[in-house]
């Protein structure tokens, strides 16, 4: 089955960085044909998709408010997703949640997500 550890979140000051991870099981990364990437849903907002990575050919999808700012990348050997997020901002605060959507073509859609992590929260405050 599908299963993901996330981690990296914490308390980070305006302009900083954090570098979430998600160590997923269940599925190949470099054979299946998945999306997989990162949602956040913040207090009283509902959750949105932040960046997504696809099997086939790495192509990569950013929200725009995060463009510039976050990276996303995977280690297929570590079995591992990684979004590296620098220059946060109050706004950037959320539960950050991995996800992957077993598709083909590949969808960073919420409704398009086959399985979810438990999420990690992301602080940026001063």
């Amino acid at each position: 089955q599908v299963q993901f550890v996330e981690s990296g979140g914490g308390l980070v000051q305006p302009g900083g960085s954090l570098r979430l991870s998600c160590a997923a099981s269940g599925f190949t990364l470099d054979l299946d044909y998945y999306a997989i990437g990162w949602f956040r849903q913040a207090p009283g907002k509902e959750r949105e998709a932040v960046s997504c990575i696809a099997s086939s050919d790495s192509s990569t999808y950013y929200t725009d408010s995060v463009k510039g700012r976050f990276t996303i990348s995977r280690d297929n050997a570590k079995h591992t997703v990684y979004l590296q997020m620098n220059s946060l901002k109050p706004e950037d605060t959320a539960v950050y949640y991995c996800a992957v959507g077993l598709s083909n073509p590949p969808s960073c859609s919420r409704g398009g997500m086959d399985y979810w992590g438990k999420g990690t929260l992301v602080t940026v405050s001063s």
